[in-house]
């Protein structure tokens, strides 16, 4: 018998991405939206109070905590590509979801699942060694922890090959290239605006499974999760349209991940 169960997806953001004095998008709002939250552990962004007040915000609404860890750069918002030794690198990353997990913990939570930031996320896309030392950490830590992740990249491949569950996710507002990596940042076109575009593009990785990249080709690609960028500008409306599009097409929103203490 064919299988007519509907299609179901997380729906992710980067949150807590402020620092001190210093806010960036609206937490609060999206935590209303989404059913997972990637948030800032400090190296990127974030400081105690934010991760503080992120978990315990989450917890309520029950939305998961994800570690998004990234390079040790506050000043470049971890978008510049460093060279880390792999053990420097593992220790970084192990540090980071033990002091989220602690205020996770203390919000009757836990964290879930581990996302990298940034430069690191699309520097073990393609690089196995930094992957290697990305999973190494996560399963030092807790190999109960998933791992969120670009499909068919070294970081993913790394973490299934430390024993990690691991999760594929699709991004609602970035463009891709014809290999199915995302187009880098500082090249036109790399960051989606539209919203009925990007509220059609995400249906259409659900459920129909495919996504065209920026030259034209028509990709292959079935996210068990997608990412709504919390800095980008609108996102909360683009959040919010992206997720009464995909409940429109009969897709069922869940974290991929359960949260609870």
């Amino acid at each position: 018998m064919q299988d007519v169960r509907p299609p179901t997806v997380d729906l992710n953001s980067d949150l807590g991405e402020g620092f001190g004095a210093w806010t960036m998008g609206d937490d609060d709002a999206l935590l209303e939206i989404v059913t997972s939250a990637n948030v800032a552990c400090g190296f990127h962004a974030g400081d105690p109070g934010t991760m503080r007040r992120l978990c315990r915000r989450a917890a309520d609404v029950g939305v998961a905590i994800g570690a998004h860890v990234g390079y040790r750069d506050l000043a470049g918002f971890g978008r510049r590509a460093m060279a880390v030794d792999p053990e420097d690198l593992a220790d970084d990353v192990v540090y980071q979801i033990a002091a989220l997990d602690g205020f996770a913990r203390t919000a009757g939570a836990r964290v879930a699942y581990v996302k990298p930031h940034g430069a690191l996320y699309n520097t073990i896309a393609v690089d196995p060694v930094q992957a290697g030392a990305v999973a190494e950490a996560v399963r030092r830590y807790d190999p109960g922890l998933a791992v969120l992740g670009l499909d068919g990249s070294h970081g993913l491949t790394r973490a299934a090959e430390q024993g990690l569950t691991t999760v594929a996710e699709a991004f609602a507002d970035r463009a891709y290239t014809a290999e199915g990596t995302l187009v880098p940042r500082g090249q036109p076109g790399a960051v989606l605006h539209d919203v009925g575009e990007i509220v059609t593009r995400c249906v259409d990785m659900v459920v129909a499974g495919k996504v065209r990249a920026i030259s034209g080709e028509e990709l292959p690609i079935r996210p068990r999760s997608l990412c709504v960028h919390g800095d980008t500008p609108g996102a909360v409306r683009i959040a919010s349209a992206v997720r009464a599009g995909l409940l429109a097409a009969g897709v069922v929103l869940a974290p991929f991940a359960g949260g609870e203490a």
